[in-house]
């Protein structure tokens, strides 16, 4: 068990010197950051979607910009589409789960708006809908995937495409940069 343990931090890690090592996704961390400061500063708000641990991300990302990152200020318009189960079940119900995210899409975002879709395989039906309903909308479309980014990576403006095809160790890398942008976003929108 204990070599196990050390296996996955150690995979974790690896996974992350990858990530720290490549240029493109580091300059791709700081236009993701520009989009969110300029949807911010135009008074416009991030809508965020996934599926099981990256819906939870979403959410916990989300919360992040409307509640506080480092130190209080104004909340940021920043939400994460599954938190209504009451409209979650009804739309699953009545038009079929896959119309779920694209439906709240297409009722409260707006052109200059920001989705950011996590999606580990970038196939996720009802984000794919999502996504194609937001550049309908005139929103800026942001994946968060894992290697390839899978469907999404054609319907993105920008795409982070994690090198990996291990589903935790992709969840890890979206967490750690969504707190790097957490962080940037909020000392550009709210300077000390």
């Amino acid at each position: 068990m204990e070599q196990r343990i050390r296996q996955v931090i150690t995979n974790s890690i690896e996974l992350k010197t990858e990530v720290l090592a490549d240029p493109e996704i580091i300059a791709l961390v700081e236009r993701l950051t520009t989009v969110c400061v300029a949807c911010f500063h135009a008074d416009g708000k991030l809508l965020w979607c996934g599926n099981g641990g990256s819906a939870a991300d979403a959410q916990h990302l989300a919360a992040e910009f409307s509640g506080r990152f480092y130190y209080d200020r104004p909340p940021l318009y920043s939400e994460a589409l599954h938190v209504n189960t009451s409209y979650l079940t009804a739309v699953g119900n009545d038009y079929g789960y896959e119309a779920s995210y694209a439906r709240m899409v297409k009722a409260i975002g707006r052109n200059g708006d920001v989705l950011i879709a996590m999606s580990t395989s970038g196939n996720s039906p009802n984000v794919l809908l999502a996504a194609e309903a937001a550049r309908e909308q005139g929103m800026t479309v942001v994946g968060f995937t894992g290697q390839g980014g899978g469907k999404l990576a054609a319907l993105c403006d920008h795409l982070l495409a994690i090198p990996s095809q291990d589903t935790p160790r992709i969840q890890e890398c979206h967490m750690l940069i969504g707190h790097i942008i957490c962080e940037l976003v909020e000392a550009a929108v709210f300077p000390k």
